[in-house]
């Protein structure tokens, strides 16, 4: 078992770093606007519609704030765009089950989180969303939420290679480019493979037939497989059916299965390549890359363990095999569906194979801490990076004041004001998830929903916000989120979560672009060397240790703990 998952791990490493590659090349373009003149034809008609100009004839860019208003902007037009789609499905046309309209707190809930790159679900979609819904509200949500976390990444990026500027790019063009020239060319070819395998695109009806006890079943259709690429591409999460990507209609193959992983973590490391690349120095990029994967790697490894190792509840039973398989698929087993769960919380994307209320504490705890540290190992899709760039940043600081040097990154001084916005942004969703796991257990609204009461319970509560402070979307199922007072309070922790880190972020932009770059010199501090990995490691490990352990102990830690005697 422990070769298998060696060697699972390590294909899945290598076979990501050579798809990522070239992958991140092109992205390095598209952040510096070195297209070919024959790609960029595609824009004019777009440009002269939204009454821009076209690029590469004095197109103006934007300041931070500017940037910043644009992108929010942009998101709030797309929640009430979407909001009212869902409240008013039944009224509209592509809905063969005449399933109704939305409650307008699950409506609100869902449009929040679809924007907000999140895409938490308190409902099962094969039961309450038309075609028309799913593919026109959810799916192209699912490219513009993804989009916007990624031209965030653009900015900061120009922030640090550019200097003595106020400008760090056009947010229109950046998600148009983005959508266009990057999500919508893979999110194409990553659905045709899935078609291949046997994941469904019709607009059919429902099939009725009988199972092989003789009942009658209900078989789901609809277009699947374009949703599905583009959820995995985006680290978006949200699945056409309840079960996610544990129903044989999303993934039903161990291929499928092998490939989903890949396309989460796909654009979060080739974004690394991309920042060597604009920044000037491929090294400051491995060594993103590399911090990634070491956390990852033993993130995994604890996982498996836990998942693979004796269940005392099992051996108390005389049951001869003691791995804990409740809630996972067989036909992908338990090293796949492990290797799945340490993915999709380590990248924002929220999308499963198995149920993660079932794995045992330990194995159920990583994924939890993945989501708590503010998912950088990878992470979501342009959040990854720009959240590992705020741990970096805290990580320079720190070892200027253990030098008695200025902090510099990249040449670039760190003053006061960057530093405030670090901070901010590094505290804004472990407040988010601290104080909302504090409130639901502390009123019946919140405690009414939990189906295990104890440690597990607590648990449950405590995951439901960090995946939503995080913009993840995974759930444990045991709780009952499907209320006013969950729908609510989950929506609002999850815009926060969004753009309460955004906005900092751009505001470094906006401070580093301004700066002009210090030659290196015999003090400055290397980052990127191994030194200086460990030291970024250790960050972030440091402020999720200090932040989490004591919500920790008293949920995974504490039931670990009730299963031996």
């Amino acid at each position: 078992m422990a070769a298998s998952a060696f060697l699972l791990i390590a294909s899945f490493l290598l076979i990501l770093v050579l798809l990522s590659k070239p992958l991140g090349n092109l992205i390095a373009r598209l952040v510096e606007g070195e297209l070919p003149r024959w790609l960029t034809k595609t824009e004019i008609i777009l440009w002269r519609c939204c009454g821009l100009q076209k690029p590469g004839h004095n197109v103006k860019e934007m300041n931070w704030w500017q940037y910043a208003l644009t992108i929010f902007i942009f998101n709030i037009a797309g929640l009430l765009l979407l909001f009212t789609l869902l409240i008013s499905q039944g009224h509209l046309p592509l809905n063969p089950q005449h399933f109704a309209g939305m409650k307008w707190d699950l409506a609100l809930n869902t449009a929040i989180s679809f924007i907000t790159n999140t895409n938490w679900q308190a409902y099962s979609g094969e039961n309450t969303l038309s075609y028309l819904s799913q593919m026109a509200g959810l799916t192209v949500q699912n490219f513009l939420s993804a989009a916007t976390g990624i031209s965030v990444a653009f900015a900061l990026m120009r922030a640090f290679s550019r200097q003595s500027t106020k400008t760090v790019g056009n947010a229109w063009i950046d998600i148009t480019r983005i959508t266009l020239y990057l999500l919508l060319p893979l999110a194409i070819i990553l659905a045709f493979f899935f078609v291949s395998q046997g994941v469904i695109q019709n607009f059919s009806s429902y099939v009725l037939t009988h199972s092989l006890e003789g009942q009658q079943q209900l078989i789901p259709m609809g277009p699947v497989a374009s949703q599905e690429a583009i959820k995995l591409l985006g680290t978006n999460g949200g699945g056409f059916f309840g079960a996610n990507s544990a129903h044989p209609f999303e993934n039903p193959t161990s291929l499928s299965n092998f490939v989903q992983v890949l396309a989460i973590f796909l654009i979060p490391c080739a974004l690394c390549f991309a920042f060597g690349l604009v920044v000037g120095d491929n090294r400051q990029g491995y060594a993103l890359l590399w911090a990634m994967s070491i956390v990852f790697i033993i993130a995994a490894s604890i996982v498996m363990y836990a998942e693979t190792a004796d269940n005392p509840h099992l051996i108390q039973s005389n049951i001869s095999n003691h791995v804990n398989m409740e809630g996972k698929e067989s036909r992908f087993g338990i090293l796949a569906s492990s290797l799945y769960g340490v993915v999709t919380t380590a990248a924002s994307c929220g999308a499963v194979n198995a149920m993660h209320d079932s794995f045992t504490p330990l194995g159920g705890m990583i994924p939890l801490w993945l989501m708590q540290i503010g998912e950088v190992i990878f992470g979501g899709a342009g959040s990854g990076l720009y959240g590992i760039l705020l741990f970096v940043l805290l990580a320079v600081f720190i070892a200027g004041l253990m030098i008695g040097r200025a902090p510099e990154y990249l040449g670039k001084k760190i003053d006061i004001h960057d530093m405030k916005m670090v901070a901010l942004a590094i505290l804004v969703t472990p407040s988010l998830v601290l104080l909302g796991t504090s409130l639901a257990i502390s009123i019946d609204a919140g405690r009414s929903a939990i189906a295990n009461p104890g440690a597990h319970g607590f648990t449950e509560v405590l995951y439901a916000f960090s995946s939503a402070a995080n913009n993840n979307g995974s759930a444990f199922a045991g709780l009952n989120a499907n209320s006013v007072f969950y729908n609510l309070l989950l929506g609002v922790t999850m815009f926060l979560g969004r753009f309460g880190i955004i906005l900092p972020v751009l505001a470094i932009a906006g401070s580093m672009v301004n700066k002009k770059r210090q030659p290196i010199s015999s003090g400055t501090l290397p980052t990127h060397g191994s030194l200086f990995i460990g030291l970024l490691i250790l960050v972030i490990l440091l402020i999720g240790a200090l932040t989490f352990i004591p919500a920790l102990a008293l949920g995974p830690i504490a039931e670990h703990l009730q299963l031996w005697p």
